[in-house]
Parts: C-alpha cells; structure tokens; sequence
C-alpha cells in the first residue's frame, strides 16, 4: 500500500478540479489526458492566444473519443443529406457546436484552418452557436473536419434530424423588406403631404398639388400590394373559418381608407388620408417584427430525431460496419459506447450495462442491467462498451411511440386571445356606429356628409390601437424576458402564462440538479484514515453513489488498493490494512433485506462493525424554498416525477401536506395527469420539465415550459425555455407576464378616449379628412410610447429590467 498527498489545483484547459498533479506538460496542470491533448494541439499551431483572452476557456475532455467514432461519414450518401453545396472542389457546412461559449472559442474557431490546413474559410454565429466552414475536397474529408473540431473540444451535434429536414435554413426577410418599404413610402408621402398641412387652399398651384398628389398615390401602391398584404390574408383566413380576428377590422379600414383617398385624388374634392394608412401599416408590421426578432435563434419544437445519433456500429461478419440508425433492422447487433446513447430498443448480448434513463423515464439513478434484460431506446450507456442485439426498429421503439401521442401532432392555437374578442366587439361597435351616422344623414338628405361621416368614422375608430398596443407590449416582454433568459415561442404564450392557475413540476433535473448531489453522514465519528480508506475504496467504483460519497469526502491522499470486490448495483469490498470494508445497500452490508428500502443510501460496514452510513438526496436549485413559499401561496402546486420517492417527506414539508406530489409515474401517466387537471378540474395547466420523459405532459399543459442548463441545448418541445440559472425568478416572470394584459387593456382604454373624442365630431361630419390624417398617426406614436414605458416600469418594479 502507498500514500501520497497532493495540493488543490486546477486544470489548465478547462478550469476542473485536478484530483491528482500526475497529468501536466511544462509547469501547466491538467485534469486529463483530453485536456492535456487539446493543449498539445494548440500549442504546436502557435494558437494559445486561446487561453490569454479567457482563464480556462477549454471544455472539460475527460470522456474519450474513440478512433472509429465518425466512420459514418465517409458515408456519401449521408454526407450528402448534411452539407449545404459542393461543387467537387469546395464543400459548405454548418456545425452546430453546444460547447461554444466565450470569445476564446469564437477566436479559436475563425482560426481553424491553421489546424486542418484543408479549411478555406471559417464564421462563427455566435447568437446560435453554429459554425459556417467551407473546406477544399482535396486536402481534407468531411469526416477529418469533424474529427479536427472534436479533436480541440468542439465536438458537432450531428443528430438523426438533420437527415430528416431540409438542413439549409433560410432566413425569411419578407416582413423585414416589407417593413423597409413601407418606411420609406410613409417618410416620402408624409414629406409630400406637408403642403396640405402648412399651406391654405388656393396658395399652392393646383399643377404642383396634383402632381404631389399623384406622388403619394404611387408611394402608396407598394404599400397597399405588398406590405399590407399579410393584414388581408390573415382577416380572409379568419373569415374563412367564421372568426373575426383582430386583423379583420385592420384590413377594412386600410381598405376604406385607401378607396376614399383614390376618389378624393382623382375627383380632385380632396387630399385623401394615404400618409395615415402608409403609417398605420409601418408601424404595425415594426411591432411584429420586434416580436419575431426575440425568439428567432431558439429551437422550440425538437423531438426525438434531436436526440438520436446518425449512426451506429453494425456487426457483420465479425466486422463493425457503420450503418444509419433508419436502416437497422431486427436481429441486428450493434455495439453502443461509454457516454452514448441507446437509438433502439435491444437486448443486452455482451457488456456491463449501467444505463442512465433520467432524460427518459426520470429515475435519477442509473439501472444495472444483465445479459438477457431488455434495454429501451433513450438510454445512455455509463460503463464501457456494450454489444446489443435489436428487437425492433427505430421507428417502432418505446421512445418513437411516444412521441407518435396525438398531442404531438397538433396543438391548438390561442383564438380566444382576448386581443380578438375586444377587436371583434370594437368593430362591430364601430360598425354600428357608421351605420346609424350615415343612416341619419342620409335622411335629412345629406349624401355627401353620409359618405365622410362613414369613411372617417371607420379611420378615427380603426382598431389600430389595440393591436398596436398588443403588438408592441408582447414584444418588449418577450425581448425583457429574453434578457433574462427566459425565451418563449410566441407572443400568445404570454397571455396564456396569465391565465395559469395550476403549476406542475417535474423533479429530477427541474426542481434538482442532476450534476449535483447533498450528501450527509450519520453514525460513529469517522478518524482521517478511516475516511481516506473509505474514499480509497469507493474510487474503485463506477457508481454514482460512490462518485458522489468519494466527492463529499474530498481527500487529497490517495490509497492503493488491490484487492477489491464490486457487485455491480449492490456494493464494494476490500481489504485495507488488514481491515476488511464493506460499503453499499442495506441489504449488501448487513445480509437482509430492508423493510423501508432507500436506494441513496451507503452503508459502511468494518470488520464486523458498521460504523454509519451515507445519504444522497437531490441538492435542489438555488432559491428553491424561496420560490415555493411565494408560488404555493398563488397556485395549486403538484410534482410529478419518474424518480423513487426518497424526497416525498421533504417536499411535502416545503410545500404543504396538501400538494399532490406523485413518484414512478411513466411519461403517459405524466400526460393522462395534465390532461386529468385540465379536463375535471377545469384548470390552466404550466408544466415546468426537462426531459424526454416530460415531452408529452409538456405538450398537453396550456404552457410547457422546459428548463435546460443551456438554453441553446437540448430541450424538448415546449412553448418556452428557461435557463437553469434563472429558476428562482420563475415566480418574477410569471407576474411579469400577468402585467402585460393589463397594459395592453390600460392603452387601450387611451385609445378609446381618444377614439370617442374623435367620433364626436366625425358623426356630425364635421371633421376634415385632414385633422384625421394626421391625428392616426400621433395616436400610433403615443400608443408605442405608453406601451413601451408601462412594461419597462413594470419589469422595474419586479426586477427584471435589463438593457
């Protein structure tokens, strides 16, 4: 047996801890071999700028890549379903690169090609963290560029979806030209109109007046043909389906305004009101396209295919052959690595299978799994390499049939958003109002007066406020709440988040974290070299458990030992200085079974005596108990979870005897639970989930909101994502979100005002056109600053607001 201590220090590349100083190069420490490697490979192409612009930029490498992992593509028929152009000289691609997360990386990765010689040219898009390469056929392979970019940390993201998509993504910047066009039509039109604003009849020529006139007129018609066009096609396809939308009364009165203002013109009886309606369609289209800017990088709707590897190793003939996950068939045998995913359900022919199901079923402890057990899709191999024997198709799996549920192939939209309820009333109103005015002109024989009155009464009233005053109101919450990590789909979501009622968690990875564990001892007070010999053994141990009790241990000496046994998913024993250790379950250190079994537990058995034991429970997010104090006095709270209900008597005492909280339930007991809620309780669901196991139940609920540790990362479907680290403002978010009807409902009520002040006069026609004109305008304005003020106060006042 030997001793040695060693002194804290932390890895050069990547900043880990270094449990041990052997591993360095020069006088710089490393953690791994990984690490130690991407050094070596920066070193030798003069790019360790790398580590001046950061402390530690690196991504920890400990997990190594074995040589024969991307074989797959040199596959041409693969090759050719991930690459955007080749022309047989030049390739183009896009890698999305997870790891990328600091100006070292972007640095790095613009550099690439003094690596591989054989890239041309590299840009980073850093928002999405994706990296654009175009290399020359000749000097290098697709497989080497990938190979080159896993060999200094960035590994790609090649997944089964991008085999199933069109892997081009096109930008579209219809709405943004239309918004360029109808700015640059209103500016002019409105420069052209100021005769009419400043100057008295008579006092400018009439040739100059009609020639200015026919300007706006041409000004106008890209503006009516081309940006307004999606306001008519939204009200039609409203219509078509007997709902009035708010888009409807929109398009009328661009319509009416448009048609008044061509017989004014042409009839010379006067100017028209083109520079209001050229206004009114810019400002409304800038509305949404501040909405559609903050969530236009975030990934919504993955489902399993984002998951799934491309390929896997086939066996025939004693031969590994790489073949795509689509094409294997039953009967195959395939052989899955440490750290990889399983794409198949299989039984397990040959290997030590410790499988990590959290990310499907919940259960936060990795499953021991003998040969001749079933092993389902999803899983992730935690101890070495395994060969599989396939018992049905990708398309077939337990993880495939769940994501076949009806709930994943359509989701209703929010029609009932109040926005359209108000707007259909507001028009119908308007519309009676125009109808009774031009009814009583038109008896006392006045036609002209019946025809303004009809025509200003549809522009002063035009709804245009509202949907103004919702547009830009959903996107400064979505743009604030961006800020602060928390990114939703569609502006809906926000009015659905106000109406929630009920809120249901899901455990492990969501209200824990799973890399990340609490560990306390209970029994005889344990002397320095009884801990190290303890530690010393269970670092001999692959498990979880033992990972976690070696860690809360946290000694620097290390011991050596020989003579050790471990019984996989049980325990571990040994002797050390004549002492015999025996650490593990219940039933492993003391021989029977435990009436009261918990599965994160070790126990310490010396000799004949057990001296305590160790347990692991879930170390739960930052401000946990802070956030269910305030949530639970607001909302029904429920937890459900996949896990082992080791934690029911904790969270119980946080969160009241009252709160439903539910252990083992499978992820269609997690959908039959929501849908359960929504249908006998009449409640308005959020789900707040991470995993696979949640997809379906996220789904299901009104809002499903999935936390991720990086937002750019792997979530499933959802309508938002929330960053990790902003869980404890949840509460914050929720009441920021609620804030937003009331201001849309508060500047709409200004508008109103406004409206019925303008309406007193136009009734009795007797305001101009031209007072119209140019008061649509500055009720737009004023409607954008009131709104974008109220939610900026608003999310002071909570604390949200960041610029």
């Amino acid at each position: 047996m030997s001793t040695e201590t060693l002194e804290k220090k932390v890895c050069y590349h990547c900043g880990e801890n270094c449990t041990s100083g052997k591993i360095h190069l020069q006088e710089k420490i490393f953690c791994c071999d990984g690490c130690k490697l991407v050094y070596e490979i920066l070193s030798e192409n003069n790019l360790c700028t790398y580590y001046d612009l950061n402390t530690n930029p690196g991504v920890v490498q400990k997990i190594k890549i074995r040589e024969d992992k991307f074989a797959f593509l040199d596959d041409e028929n693969i090759i050719r379903q991930l690459i955007q152009f080749t022309d047989g000289n030049q390739t183009h691609i896009t890698f999305y690169l997870p790891q990328m997360h600091c100006s070292s990386c972007l640095w790095l990765l613009e550099n690439i090609h003094r690596v591989n010689q054989g890239v041309v040219t590299s840009k980073v898009n850093f928002t999405k963290k994706e990296v654009f390469l175009v290399f020359d056929n000749a000097k290098t392979t697709f497989r080497k560029v990938v190979e080159t970019l896993t060999a200094i940390g960035y590994e790609p993201h090649i997944s089964l979806h991008e085999l199933n998509t069109n892997h081009v993504k096109k930008t579209d910047k219809t709405r943004l030209y239309k918004v360029g066009v109808a700015g640059f039509c209103f500016a002019n039109i409105m420069m052209m109109s100021f005769p009419e604003y400043l100057v008295a009849d008579g006092e400018v020529e009439a040739n100059i007046r009609q020639v200015l006139q026919y300007f706006i007129v041409a000004f106008s018609l890209p503006v009516i043909f081309f940006c307004a066009t999606e306001f008519f096609i939204i009200a039609w396809k409203g219509l078509k389906h007997k709902f009035l939308n708010i888009d409807a009364p929109i398009a009328l009165a661009i319509a009416i305004t448009f048609g008044r203002s061509l017989y004014e013109i042409f009839s010379h009886t006067g100017a028209g009101y083109l520079d209001s309606m050229s206004g009114i369609v810019f400002f409304m289209l800038v509305g949404r396209i501040l909405q559609d800017k903050t969530y236009q990088s975030i990934s919504f709707d993955r489902d399993y295919k984002s998951f799934f590897p491309i390929a896997v190793n086939v066996l025939k003939d004693n031969k590994a052959v790489p073949t795509q996950i689509d094409q294997i068939k039953s009967g195959d045998i395939i052989q899955v690595y440490n750290n990889e995913l399983i794409p198949v359900d299989c039984i397990l022919s040959k290997g030590k299978a410790e499988i990590d199901y959290s990310f499907v079923s919940g259960e936060s402890l990795p499953v021991i799994k003998e040969p001749g057990e079933i092993i389902y899709a999803g899983g992730k191999q935690m101890a070495g390499a395994l060969e599989l024997l396939v018992v049905k198709e990708v398309s077939q799996s337990y993880l495939t049939n769940l994501w076949n549920k009806d709930v994943f192939k359509t989701k209703e939209e929010n029609s009932n958003s109040f926005i359209h309820g108000l707007g259909k009333y507001f028009t119908f109103l308007v519309l009676g109002i125009a109808a009774v005015a031009a009814a009583y002109w038109y008896a006392h024989g006045e036609p002209k007066l019946m025809w303004n009155t009809i025509t200003t009464v549809l522009i002063v009233a035009c709804p245009c406020a509202l949907l103004l005053s919702s547009t830009f109101t959903n996107g400064n919450i979505l743009r604030i709440l961006s800020k602060n990590k928390m990114y939703l789909r569609h502006p809906d979501v926000i009015e659905n988040i106000s109406n929630i009622n009920q809120l249901v968690f899901d455990k492990t990875g969501t209200l824990t974290q799973q890399s990340n564990v609490k560990v306390t001892y209970t029994g005889k007070t344990l002397d320095e070299a009884e801990q190290i010999n303890i530690a010393s053994l269970l670092a001999q141990s692959s498990h979880p458990l033992s990972k976690a009790v070696v860690d809360f241990l946290n000694k620097n000496t290390i011991v050596s030992i020989e003579n050790f046994k471990e019984t996989a998913g049980k325990g571990i024993e040994g002797w050390i200085e004549d002492k015999y250790f025996k650490i593990g379950s219940y039933e492993f250190v003391y021989g029977t079974s435990n009436k009261k079994p918990n599965n994160s537990v070790v126990f310490v058995k010396v000799d004949n005596e057990v001296l305590g034991d160790f347990k692991i429970v879930n170390n739960y997010r930052f401000g946990f108990n802070q956030l269910m104090e305030v949530l639970k006095c607001k909302f029904t709270i429920s937890v459900i979870s996949g896990d082992n209900n080791a934690e029911q008597q904790k969270l119980h005492s946080i969160l009241g005897k009252e709160a439903e909280i539910l252990f083992h339930q499978k992820p269609d007991d997690k959908l039959n639970y929501i849908h359960h809620l929504q249908e006998a309780k009449h409640k308005n669901v959020m789900m707040i989930g991470d995993g696979l196991n949640d997809a379906g139940a996220l789904k299901q609920s009104n809002v499903g909101i999935a936390i991720t540790e990086n937002s750019n990362n792997f979530s499933p479907a959802c309508d938002g994502i929330l960053d990790a680290a902003q869980f404890s403002n949840l509460d914050r978010f929720i009441q920021f979100a609620k804030s937003g009807k009331r201001i849309i409902m508060t500047s709409f009520v200004l508008s109103v005002l406004y409206n019925v002040i303008g309406l007193y006069f136009a009734v009795q026609g007797t305001l101009s056109p031209l007072i119209a004109a140019i008061l649509m305008p500055c009720s737009s304005i004023s409607i954008i600053l009131i709104t974008y003020g109220m939610s900026e106060l608003s999310a002071w006042k909570i604390g949200l607001n960041k610029t």
